[in-house]
């Protein structure tokens, strides 16, 4: 590897808003990172997604298909 090529990679903390905080490696040249979702706030993780229902598209699938 060529020298002074690559960035450096130290460690920073990430602290969510649900108040989670860890620490990580990355090339960010801050201390701290801010995040708006963690995987333990995020739906997608927690099993807690909701379907955004608009103009009632749900409901015509599941009659359709005799769901629900």
């Amino acid at each position: 590897m060529k020298p002074e090529t690559h960035p450096e990679y130290h460690e920073i903390s990430v602290a969510c808003s649900c108040g989670n905080s860890f620490k990580t490696k990355s090339t960010l040249n801050k201390e701290e990172l801010h995040v708006e979702a963690c995987s333990l706030c995020h739906p997608f993780y927690t099993g807690k997604q909701r379907i955004v229902d608009t103009a009632g598209r749900v409901d015509k699938f599941n009659k359709r298909y005799q769901r629900g």
